[in-house]
C-alpha cells in the first residue's frame, strides 16, 4: 500500500469512529484510537511516539468507562430499582435495531417501563417511573457528549503531535 492510501485509511478510521460516539453500530474511540495507532505507524512514530499513543488509549479507555457508567448513574441517582436498570439495558438492546432514535430513546423507556413494573403497588407509580426514565436518559446524553469531546481530544492531540 502507498502512504497516501494508509493516510486515506487513517481518515477513513477517524472519520468513521466520530460517527460512532453517537452511532451505537460502531465502537467510536476504537476507531478513532486504531487511525491513530496507524497514523503513528505511518509516520515510524516520528511525531506521535509512545507518550502520546499513552495519553490518547487512557481517553479511549475513560471514554468507554464513562459510556458505561454515564447512564446508570443517573438511573441511580434518582433512585432507581434494580429492575429499571435491567430495563434501561433491554431498551439499550433493543434501541440499536431501531436505528438512532431507538438508541437515544429505548433506554428512556425501557428504565421507565422497569421501574413502573417495580413499583406498580405505589401511588406514584407513574410519577417515579418517568423520574427514572428522563435520569437515566440524561446520564446516557451526558455519556455520549462526554465520548463526542474525549474524541475531538483524542483527535486534537494526535493532529497537534503530527504537527509540532
Amino acid at each position: 500500500m502507498t502512504t497516501t492510501l494508509l493516510w486515506l485509511c487513517v481518515v477513513l478510521l477517524i472519520a468513521a469512529g466520530l460517527a460512532g460516539t453517537v452511532l451505537p453500530a460502531l465502537p467510536g474511540t476504537a476507531l478513532v484510537l486504531a487511525g491513530i495507532v496507524l497514523g503513528a505507524w505511518i509516520d515510524d512514530f516520528a511525531h506521535v511516539g509512545g507518550t502520546v499513543l499513552a495519553i490518547v488509549a487512557v481517553l479511549a479507555v475513560l471514554s468507554w468507562v464513562l459510556d458505561y457508567v454515564a447512564g446508570l448513574l443517573g438511573a441511580q441517582k434518582a433512585g432507581a430499582s434494580r429492575e429499571a436498570l435491567w430495563g434501561a439495558a433491554l431498551g439499550t438492546v433493543v434501541g440499536l435495531f431501531m436505528g438512532l432514535v431507538g438508541v437515544l430513546f429505548m433506554p428512556l423507556v425501557g428504565a421507565a417501563a422497569g421501574e413502573y413494573l417495580a413499583r406498580r403497588a405505589d401511588a406514584n407509580a407513574h410519577g417515579q417511573a418517568l423520574r427514572v426514565g428522563v435520569a437515566t436518559w440524561l446520564g446516557i446524553m451526558v455519556g455520549l457528549l462526554a465520548k463526542v469531546v474525549i474524541a475531538c481530544m483524542m483527535i486534537g492531540i494526535f493532529v497537534a503531535a503530527l504537527l509540532f
